[in-house]
């Protein structure tokens, strides 16, 4: 069994710490890291800490990779059919399973199924949300449409230009 890296063994507090000097600091100053968390109490080389800092920095660029094309995918893909979504699953299944692989972790250790049920949840709840847009936009604009008759038969206390910038400026109607 590999030993227990040592910065692993920090209290949360203190690793937010450490995470959060880190990345400040552009991941360097490692000693200056180690005699700080010296100073708190812990014995963890500078060594320790540059091991424990490249991990994080590579972890944190994946990330900022993944963040990115599921940007792309959302600024570039019409979003009718859920698309987006269903992308954005694919694409964080397979940064999943690189992370885990690259990681070497035990897939007996992870809730694989747990991981995957969650990502399921956020599609459903993002069709749910789509529906629910899509149902506030038909009755914004029949009732658009019902006080754009009333407005023009002159029973509406709007005028129909008052109605069009309502329906095509604030609610995106046309």
């Amino acid at each position: 069994m590999p030993k227990r890296k040592a910065v692993e063994g920090l209290p949360n507090e203190v690793k937010a710490w450490l995470d959060g000097a880190l990345v400040e600091g552009n991941f360097s100053g490692y000693e200056r890291l180690a005699a700080e968390l010296k100073a708190r109490g812990f014995e963890i080389g500078k060594s320790a800490v540059h091991r424990y800092g490249q991990e994080f920095e590579e972890r944190l660029k994946a990330l900022r990779i993944v963040t990115e094309q599921a940007r792309a995918v959302v600024e570039h893909s019409p979003d009718e059919e859920d698309a987006v979504t269903q992308a954005l699953v694919r694409l964080t299944q397979e940064k999943l399973f690189t992370v885990l692989m690259d990681m070497q972790v035990d897939p007996e250790k992870v809730n694989l199924s747990g991981i995957t049920r969650s990502i399921a949840e956020l599609a459903r709840s993002s069709v749910t949300v789509k529906k629910w847009a899509a149902e506030a936009r038909a009755k914004i604009a029949a009732k658009m449409t019902e006080l754009e008759g009333q407005a023009k038969a002159g029973k509406g206390r709007l005028d129909p230009e008052t109605l069009r910038i309502v329906r095509e400026e604030i609610y995106g109607l046309v």
